[in-house]
């Protein structure tokens, strides 16, 4: 198995990993009620997915 000859230093180490960071999460409105909500994914408020109901709203 391969070994490293000599320790990785923390600056090169970091600087590898600086593309691991979160980005922001995509939003798009709701088509039916106006809300913010995630892509591909039901409206939490209104229960609706590609204009129809699929589930019935918490609130």
């Amino acid at each position: 198995m391969a070994h490293p000859k000599r320790k990785t230093s923390k600056s090169r180490k970091n600087k590898r990993r600086s593309h691991h960071g979160l980005s922001d999460i995509p939003l798009t409105e709701c088509a039916n009620c106006g809300a913010l909500h995630r892509r591909h994914h039901v409206c939490m408020e209104c229960g609706y997915y590609r204009g129809r109901q699929v589930i019935q709203p918490s609130n």
